[in-house]
């Protein structure tokens, strides 16, 4: 009798680490992050005229390379640069499919991503919408990405007659050590289809602390500092309160990963 219980108990046990390890190893997983920004920043350009974001977003992954996502942001360029009489939401909608290519030490990531930006739009049918549609291409080796971004909408960013637009990203992100901080820096070039006034390049610095470092309470929390600036003509980005957009920019920001 005690042999049978005894069997019965080990049995239970393998069936509860068999769920367990099921559990564990589920193919799909779902995060989320929130940030507090000093100013939120895009490509180079302020999307806030220089006021603080907060912003955050969920995302899906299947363990096939499949991913879906959502991210939000206040703005403030729909008012003071579009002529929006209403708007300083923007909410982005992406998904794609990234992995690695063989033993190579290469990832990939190919996706689209859509920019919305709700609100009472400028009632002047000459003003283009805000709302642009992005296709991109990444490639990453160890602490370096090179991303490629081709706009397929009609209007890109608030620019009309601009499909074919790109924007090439060549960034790197460095780990220093087990210290917690790592270091990063970017590139960037902005081309404008039917709109060359508005080309410009950025480039940053920036350099982030890992706070789970500290304590397990802190765990996922990031605080970082970064500087941005541009070669942007400030005849062309300047927004309806004389804020030039693209001049050089400080932000530090603290988040949190779930």
């Amino acid at each position: 009798m005690k042999k049978l219980v005894h069997a019965l108990v080990l049995t239970g046990l393998v069936g509860m680490s068999t769920f367990a390890m099921a559990a564990e190893e589920s193919p799909h997983s779902l995060s989320a992050n929130v940030g507090l920004f000093s100013d939120y920043v895009f490509r180079g350009i302020s999307q806030t005229g220089g006021d603080p974001a907060v912003q955050g977003g969920l995302d899906y992954s299947h363990s096939s390379g499949f991913y879906l996502g959502t991210w939000g942001s206040n703005v403030g360029w729909l008012e003071d640069f579009q002529g929006y009489d209403s708007g300083n939401v923007e909410i982005d909608v992406y998904g794609g499919f990234r992995g690695g290519i063989g033993q190579t030490g290469l990832t990939f990531d190919l996706g689209a991503i859509q920019y919305m930006y709700p609100g009472d739009e400028n009632p002047d049918p000459t003003v283009a919408k805000a709302d642009t549609t992005e296709v991109y291409a990444a490639l990453g080796w160890k602490w370096f990405t090179a991303k490629y971004s081709y706009y397929v909408s009609d209007e890109v960013f608030g620019f009309g007659n601009a499909d074919g637009s790109d924007y090439l990203d060549i960034s790197a992100s460095l780990p220093i050590g087990e210290t917690g901080f790592t270091a990063g820096a970017h590139w960037g070039t902005f081309s404008f289809e039917n709109n060359g006034a508005a080309d410009y390049d950025d480039w940053k610095v920036s350099l982030a602390y890992d706070m789970g470092k500290l304590s397990d309470v802190t765990s996922g929390v990031t605080v970082g500092v970064a500087y941005t600036d541009t070669d942007a003509d400030s005849a062309v980005w300047t927004d309806g309160n004389n804020q030039f957009l693209g001049d050089g920019t400080t932000t530090v920001w603290l988040s949190k990963a779930f």
